[in-house]
């Protein structure tokens, strides 16, 4: 499958150079040497002008290697609910990106709810948005996309332990992406104190607490199940920290404040 973007234009500059451009603007400069390796990263996917300083000041600390999974959730409801593109190529403004046959089989292997489905990403925005950041800063890019539908905990949880066991099995380094907005279109009091009951649990790597708390207090994240998901992984793989890189909200763009977006990055290690 060749894959053209689904929102170049739209959420960021559809000009190769005006988005490395704006990406660069984006991402502070940080020597290599003191870029961490992580296990994950969790990122918001809004249009850069609102999002994009959050994500691209939690990408700039990371050591960015050649493969990575990216998990976003579906807003559109096409396909399968875990949804893996396992081949093929996501046309770019800047530039191609491979898929990653190689990861992708030992997820399929591993994973045993996630399923081959092309037609999940053709339309979807939360993954896309992640990949020039990626860019930026690895030239051999390959990539194990997967949106991702509404699971139950153990859904999550499972799919996650099966993500590890991938990660392990491959036997180099993989970074895990999470897309996700936090609340969704309340007051910026109301978003900062439910976004941070979610975000207290993903610092305490606990990805039952965040599911239970996301859903039992309606908190309009809408990565919750990604995150989730990613949380399990990176507690299978030995996970010791959560760092809350940035967190912010559209009102500091658009300067309403009575309807906000919140944005959150960060680091899992």
């Amino acid at each position: 499958m060749l894959r053209s973007p689904a929102v170049a234009g739209q959420f960021y500059p559809a000009d190769k150079d005006a988005l490395a451009a704006m990406v660069s603007e984006l991402m502070p400069e940080i020597p290599p040497a003191k870029r961490q390796n992580v296990l994950a990263v969790i990122s918001p996917h809004a249009g850069y002008i609102y999002s994009g300083g959050v994500a691209g000041q939690t990408f700039a600390r990371v050591n960015i290697p050649e493969d990575v999974i990216i998990l976003g959730p579906n807003h559109h409801g096409h396909g399968a609910p875990l949804a893996l593109m396992n081949e093929g190529t996501w046309e770019m403004p800047m530039g191609p990106v491979s898929m990653n046959p190689a990861l992708s089989e030992l997820i399929l292997k591993y994973a045993a709810d996630i399923v081959v489905d092309n037609e999940a990403h053709r339309f979807e925005h939360s993954l896309e948005v992640q990949v020039p950041f990626l860019q930026a800063r690895q030239a051999n890019l390959k990539l194990a996309p997967i949106v991702v539908s509404r699971l139950s905990f153990e859904g999550c949880r499972a799919t996650g332990q099966g993500l590890a066991q991938a990660i392990k099995e491959l036997g180099r380094p993989v970074l895990m992406v999470a897309s996700t907005d936090m609340s969704h279109y309340e007051s910026r009091q109301s978003a900062t104190i439910k976004d941070h009951l979610a975000l207290d649990r993903i610092t305490a790597l606990d990805p039952q607490g965040l599911y239970e708390i996301v859903i039992g207090r309606g908190i309009t994240m809408c990565g919750i199940m990604p995150t989730t998901i990613v949380l399990a992984a990176a507690q299978a793989l030995g996970a010791s920290k959560a760092e809350l890189v940035r967190y912010s909200d559209s009102g500091e763009t658009s300067g309403d404040l009575d309807q906000v977006v919140g944005y959150a990055g960060l680091l899992i290690s």
